[in-house]
């Protein structure tokens, strides 16, 4: 008997020794899908795709009033595990070599010298979380402003690209607006927002591009939404109604977006 359980222990013993590697691709791949979810979430990244192109190589040109660039520091309130997925996600993506285009400014220096004053002055940056909210309105905040990052496309800028907080979500004029495109107001405005709209509805534009009146979404949303290959279509139902009490929450704003 005491031959028989030292054997029983010996193949338990090697039998977790032989599970590990088993353990730990588990481990991996269920790291690699999270990251897969908050790509989808940050709407595959479709900035940097050049429409009709390869896939996530960059080169689109996005202009500000200092230039040709593409500043996204919001991402900074990332949580810390969902930075750490989306990492190992990227890792997986079939490596591309192409090099960056070159930034274009009419400003001499900026660079080396603006670009600091500026983020110095006007930069948003945050303190990274260990965690995500996982459910209500606070995870609709913190998708919304740290990783799908609707307010800097819906939030109009002044003449110097500065975000202005007053009209916080409250669209941009084609003049003004990403890309020259006009973006709607999605505060809850009930006249020139998305104020009649139920939870539903904002949710359904989310995953599926298609509005209240049937119509479907074009443009930047239609492209995040689609992702490539995956956006805003793979969001779970539960972080779509995040969202839409997020946005239901905040303050509505009276803004005539010109089309």
């Amino acid at each position: 008997m005491r031959q028989l359980n030292s054997k029983v222990f010996i193949l338990l013993f090697l039998g977790c020794f032989t599970s590990v590697p088993a353990f730990v691709n588990a481990q991996t791949g269920d790291l690699t899908a999270k990251g897969q979810y908050i790509f989808a979430l940050a709407g595959g990244c479709a900035c940097h795709t050049v429409p009709k192109g390869t896939p996530h190589i960059g080169g689109r040109a996005f202009p500000i009033p200092f230039g040709t660039v593409m500043p996204y520091e919001k991402y900074s309130g990332m949580a810390q595990e969902d930075l750490k997925a989306l990492i190992a996600y990227l890792r997986t993506l079939k490596p591309v070599k192409k090099a960056p285009p070159e930034l274009k400014t009419w400003v001499p220096l900026v660079r080396s010298v603006g670009t600091p004053i500026f983020l110095k002055i006007f930069g948003r940056f945050n303190s990274a979380p260990a965690q995500a909210p996982k459910s209500g309105v606070e995870r609709g905040r913190y998708l919304v402003e740290h990783v799908s990052l609707c307010g800097d496309c819906h939030t109009p800028r002044n003449f110097i690209g500065v975000p202005k907080q007053s009209l916080y979500l409250a669209g941009a004029g084609k003049k003004i607006g990403p890309l020259g495109e006009a973006v709607p107001n999605i505060t809850p405005d009930k006249e020139t927002g998305i104020g009649e709209w139920k939870r539903e509805d904002i949710a359904e534009l989310l995953i599926a591009g298609t509005k209240p009146d049937l119509d479907n979404v074009q443009g930047l949303m239609y492209e995040v939404i689609q992702g490539t290959p995956h956006g805003f279509k793979d969001m779970k139902k539960e972080d779509a109604l995040a969202v839409a009490d997020y946005l239901k929450s905040i303050p509505a704003i009276k803004n005539k977006v010109d089309k």
